[in-house]
């Protein structure tokens, strides 16, 4: 019996080990295929012009009110478009459920900081960044944008609109140190690993829908009254 419990455990161990370095030589790959079109601030992006600035979304209380992590993404997501890198902004998160609402506590914070609120889209669909980068381009007909997310986050971003055909560059919201950051590596790393087998088969995201060009106006993409302009 222990030998058995033995030999049970040693291919335990191999198989955690083999599926571990599996994991990091996919993590590797993504790195390396984008890092170098991520910028550390708003103020070093030099890849001219985009159509937009594509901020992914994050936590939000009940009360809309944005968590660090997402207020960090959209500071800079308002400087780039503010500092000419960007001719839009596209919001992408859950508002999937009625009252759970990333994109317009997202929306209405940028107007808040004076972006006029046709110039602020809303993805009120982008349930992961598969679905977010899939509807970027079917939906809203992006062919080049800014990406803005943490570092931790942005390989896999960057990775899954190359594959979309987006031309893309990163700008890393990394302003400060996030609790939990451990948790949310070891989640990435397993979505790093389901993202890159799902962008050679590209099934559909949860919902498409009608064009909105993000040559138009972001107001399209309203579904309850703006907040008032500054």
């Amino acid at each position: 019996m222990k030998k058995f419990l033995y030999i049970g455990g040693l291919i335990g161990l191999t198989l955690f080990v083999l599926c571990a370095v599996f994991l990091l030589c996919i993590s590797a790959h993504m790195k390396n295929t984008v890092n170098d079109r991520i910028f550390s601030t708003p103020d070093a992006y030099n890849k001219g012009r985009a159509e937009a600035v594509m901020v992914l979304g994050a936590g939000v209380s009940e009360n809309g009110t944005v968590s660090y992590i997402l207020k960090d993404r959209l500071d800079y997501g308002i400087a780039l478009y503010k500092n000419g890198s960007a001719a839009k902004i596209l919001m992408s998160g859950d508002h999937g459920r009625v009252h759970y609402d990333e994109v317009n506590a997202m929306k209405d914070y940028a107007i808040r900081q004076g972006v006029p609120s046709e110039d602020i889209f809303m993805d009120h669909a982008g349930f992961s960044t598969y679905e977010s980068m899939y509807r970027a381009k079917e939906i809203f007909g992006v062919q080049n944008m800014i990406v803005v997310t943490q570092r931790y986050h942005m390989y896999r971003a960057l990775y899954i609109a190359e594959k979309m055909g987006i031309e893309s560059y990163g700008v890393a919201a990394d302003q400060n140190l996030y609790g939990g950051q451990t948790m949310r590596d070891i989640r990435e790393l397993l979505a790093q690993c389901k993202d890159f087998f799902k962008t050679m088969l590209m099934p559909e995201p949860t919902y498409l829908g009608e064009a909105i060009p993000i040559s138009g106006s972001g107001d399209a993409t309203n579904d309850k009254q703006k907040t008032e302009e500054p």
